[in-house]
């Protein structure tokens, strides 16, 4: 899977934009740092959610973290394999573990996301 192509929130969720769709997910960082996933409380198809906002939320042993939508829009797709199997989210992050697809009818935030190189860096610094 191609990661170039992806831009991220500072909070780990990724987008990958396709025409005027987005496949949502969570960073590989961000996966390892949650480590033992078990629960994902992911949005209804036909929900709106908004650029900034949290759209659901993931649950490790250690914590409960909000997932937060890097585009508005409303949610197309949602990827109901992962109720059944969170190793995807370890195992393919970026590909498998994707969380939801959604049609973008807002794109202003666009300019606050992360380039790959970006995110990198802002990683290593919270790594710290």
């Amino acid at each position: 899977m191609n990661q170039s192509d992806l831009k991220y929130r500072p909070t780990h969720e990724w987008i990958r934009l396709e025409g005027n769709e987005a496949v949502v997910g969570i960073s590989e960082f961000a996966v390892k740092q949650l480590t033992d996933l078990v629960y994902i409380d992911l949005p209804a198809v036909g929900r709106q959610v908004k650029g900034g906002e949290t759209f659901g939320e993931v649950e490790s042993v250690k914590a409960v973290s909000d997932l937060y939508a890097p585009l508005s829009g409303e949610v197309i797709a949602v990827n109901d394999a992962l109720v059944d199997d969170l190793a995807l989210l370890s195992s393919d992050p970026f590909g498998k573990g994707w969380m939801i697809k959604i049609k973008v009818t807002d794109d202003s935030k666009l300019g606050e996301l992360l380039h790959p190189q970006a995110y990198e860096a802002h990683c290593e610094a919270e790594s710290h």
